[in-house]
């Protein structure tokens, strides 16, 4: 029913003539728009697809505002299998506002753990003070004052006031872009003028004023579920007769991504130092990039260096331990955005004459018998080391 309503409004496509359903030529200027009636059968398919497909996420159960908000600072760089599971564990921990606030930093960044970029745990615990302080515990509509409020950025913003409220917000994330740049087929990097004023029109224009909290997250279900980077279903998409890409051959050409950023190759080696049954971590500071997490002393080798000499070296600067004995764990690999972190470890012992660290670049320590690192919470690189630590006592 849904293709013949798009026949009806936008005539049968052929293979060499796509129909003509933008105002101006492609990628003339940021004047690229889609006609109305397009736009009418680009929101009944979306929503009517939506409504039989959509996935049955628990936030959706009721729209409830602290769980979109949740949800949302989740999903960032996330798949959405992970934020399930996480979620879940986070509303029994933490079922509302108040039960964020009140909680121990250690305990928001423990129920964190593995999700990464820290600091969204700690805005969140920031942001819930501020929201028991101001609006008496309840997330307010408004984007701008959604704005004002810490780790919540413009998509963020609107996406709670579209989602939770159903405010007429548009809403552009990858999946978004990715959709309509095949729509239009536009061939300019995704990032490069006069794209993104190009993609803010579509979406300011296909939004329903009165049904933005469905519309939205049809958009994003589709290009998720169906217009997906690689091996779209277009076979079966229901927007294949009005999407230029398609019509063109050039779906796996768009969009055109930027140039990309180099990557950065990092070495590190951390030692697990023991004394009888006791294992020494400590805690990063506040203003780290892995604030609160606590870890195994270490630091970078620099050229020439075996991971060795750097792990004497830096477990001496940073506790003024000197340590021997040293046996390999285990060398793992992390990949942070731009960063691939070769990680070195080892377990060691400290000389007789290190009693008590002097701590330089860590916030405290702590003596924690081998069942209680469980209990800390660590950057993802050295819980993969404490996996290896488990495999090598069990």
């Amino acid at each position: 029913m849904i293709r013949g309503v798009l026949d009806q409004v936008l005539g049968k496509i052929t293979d060499s003539k796509p129909v003509d359903y933008m105002t101006t030529p492609q990628n003339n200027s940021d004047n690229i728009s889609i006609s109305d009636s397009a736009v009418r059968a680009i929101r009944n398919s979306l929503c009517a697809w939506f409504a039989v497909n959509q996935r049955e996420l628990p936030w959706r159960q009721s729209y409830d505002p602290y769980q979109v908000w949740i949800a949302e600072i989740m999903g960032q760089q996330t798949q959405m299998e992970r934020v399930v599971a996480y979620f879940i564990r986070w509303m029994e921990l933490f079922p509302d506002i108040g039960a964020v606030a009140k909680a121990p930093e250690q305990k928001i960044l423990k129920a964190w753990e593995g999700l990464g970029y820290y600091s969204r745990a700690r805005n969140i615990q920031a942001c819930a003070g501020i929201l028991l302080d101001q609006y008496d515990g309840r997330i307010p509509d408004d984007p701008q004052q959604l704005l004002a409020l810490p780790g919540i950025g413009p998509y963020t913003a609107a996406a709670i006031a579209s989602i939770a409220y159903n405010r007429p917000c548009p809403l552009l994330d990858t999946n978004v872009e990715r959709l309509f740049f095949r729509l239009i087929d536009l061939d300019i990097p995704v990032k490069q003028a006069p794209a993104p004023g190009i993609l803010r029109k579509l979406a300011q224009e296909m939004l329903p004023v009165d049904n933005a909290r469905l519309f939205n997250q049809a958009l994003m279900e589709f290009g998720a579920l169906v217009c997906t980077a690689r091996q779209p279903l277009c076979a079966t998409c229901p927007l294949a007769g009005i999407c230029y890409a398609y019509q063109r051959g050039t779906v796996g050409l768009r969009p055109v991504a930027g140039k990309k950023r180099g990557r950065t190759d990092i070495v590190m080696a951390c030692g697990v130092i023991r004394r009888d049954d006791m294992v020494y971590i400590q805690q990063r500071p506040a203003n780290d990039l892995w604030g609160g997490l606590w870890e195994f002393p270490g630091g970078r080798l620099k050229e020439g260096d075996t991971p060795e000499q750097a792990l004497r070296r830096e477990i001496l600067k940073e506790t003024n331990f000197s340590v021997f004995r040293l046996r390999p764990l285990a060398t793992v690999v992390h990949h942070y955005t731009r960063y691939r972190v070769t990680l070195h470890g080892f377990t060691c012992l400290p000389r007789k004459s290190s009693k008590i660290p002097v701590l330089h670049s860590a916030k405290r320590y702590a003596w924690v018998p081998l069942s209680g690192l469980a209990d800390f919470p660590f950057s993802a690189g050295q819980r993969k080391l404490l996996g290896a630590l488990a495999r090598n006592i069990s």
